[in-house]
């Protein structure tokens, strides 16, 4: 029973968190602004901008809410290999395994990219998607990603269930 859950989870992970991706994330949660450093909690750090709100790393009882944000970058290997990365916080995976999956779409190509399991412990950390995309491979110049952190909790019948916590929707540059 436990590997036909961990393997439907891949399949529902695989199929669902990508176009699901596509409208924003199921919370209705836009995107932000694109701010022009990467900044957290008012110190500027090594990297790419972040998009929307910069998070910050406070006490574990002051934090409110699982958050996501996505670097204003992204690359694009001579393989045809794209990396895509941010930022992300989540409070609790004790329901069920969290995820952040990312989409990239640039002109009318769409397509997920990679998927990390999340640590939820209300720690800032820092995710990255890698995957191949051949065919129609991915060029350097302006895209967007649709990030979700999403969490896989079984329903009655012992199936697994996404549920949104955050979503990003942001402007990138792939390098």
């Amino acid at each position: 029973m436990r590997v036909r859950l961990v393997l439907a989870a891949g399949v529902l992970l695989a199929s669902a968190a990508a176009p699901l991706a596509h409208a924003g994330g199921a919370d209705g949660l836009s995107a932000g602004p694109a701010l022009e450093g990467h900044v957290l909690d008012g110190h500027v750090l090594n990297g790419p901008a972040l998009n929307g709100p910069a998070l910050d790393d406070r006490a574990p009882g002051s934090r409110a809410a699982d958050d996501l944000t996505v670097y204003g970058y992204g690359t694009v290997g001579d393989d045809s290999t794209v990396t895509l990365s941010g930022m992300y916080r989540c409070l609790d995976d004790s329901a069920g395994p969290v995820f952040v999956s990312s989409t990239l779409v640039q002109g009318n190509r769409s397509a997920g990219i990679g998927g990390t399991q999340a640590v939820c412990d209300g720690h800032l950390h820092e995710w990255v998607n890698t995957s191949v995309v051949k065919d129609p491979a991915y060029r350097p110049g302006s895209a967007r990603v649709r990030a979700t952190l999403m969490q896989l909790t079984a329903d009655e019948e012992g199936l697994p269930t996404p549920g949104f916590l955050a979503a990003e929707d942001a402007a990138v540059v792939l390098r």
